[in-house]
């Protein structure tokens, strides 16, 4: 273990009574055990979708079914659980081969989102979904200031774009650096460029994620700069 566990459950406000719970859900399939996080990933995932869900029908009692969706979609997503991870450091504890963590695994929006989907379905099995339920709303609202469609559903590319406009007099573009894994499970890095120098990279489950992603980290370096 990369970390002590301890300092992870409580950061979460849990602690896990069966260990290698909690181990499996931090295990990437680099690892090479006989277990890793996949199908604790797969359960996290119809958990989180499912604690949302209500959350925002609770919240958002005059919001259609469609607006409803949209706001859900903003939240249970690759980018939306990268940023739960991070503020739980999840990526400290990653349990993953040499080649991984030398490849910046540790860093990957992907191997974060997926494992805080198998941190939460992993609490989920142990504890019920009242538990989860709370842990994970309370990370939401923590880390979000506003939950609304307005807030939430930005569009990093078009943000970027407008600033790359305002600044430089172009736009920026966005070339694939690498795709790796099974056509069923591809990632794709993709580098953001501005004036032919790269400004950031990121990596998705999808071209689309890592350019948002990419954008997003660009935003940032750009507002910095000012």
């Amino acid at each position: 273990m990369h970390k002590d566990i301890k300092s992870l459950e409580s950061r979460l406000g849990y602690e896990f009574k069966d260990k290698k719970l909690i181990i499996e859900a931090l295990t990437h399939k680099s690892y090479k055990q006989p277990y890793d996080n996949e199908r604790l990933e797969f359960l996290g995932d119809a958990v989180l979708d499912l604690v949302v869900g209500e959350y925002l029908f609770k919240k958002f009692k005059n919001s259609d079914e469609g607006n409803l969706s949209k706001i859900r979609a903003s939240l249970v997503n690759e980018m939306g659980f990268d940023k739960l991870a991070r503020a739980l450091k999840l990526g400290e504890y990653i349990l993953l081969s040499n080649a991984e963590d030398n490849n910046g695994g540790r860093e990957k929006s992907s191997l974060l989102s997926n494992a805080f989907e198998a941190v939460m379905g992993a609490i989920y099995l142990e504890a019920g979904l009242p538990t989860v339920d709370k842990i994970a709303i309370d990370l939401i609202e923590n880390n979000h200031k506003d939950i609304s469609l307005d807030s939430l559903f930005r569009d990093f590319k078009t943000t970027l774009q407008e600033l790359t406009q305002a600044r430089f007099g172009i736009t920026p573009e966005y070339k694939v650096i690498a795709s790796r894994g099974p056509d069923h499970k591809k990632e794709f890095e993709v580098g953001v460029f501005i004036e032919d120098k790269e400004y950031a990279r990121a990596s998705g489950k999808s071209k689309k994620i890592a350019q948002q992603e990419a954008a997003r980290v660009a935003v940032d370096m750009l507002k910095k700069e000012k």
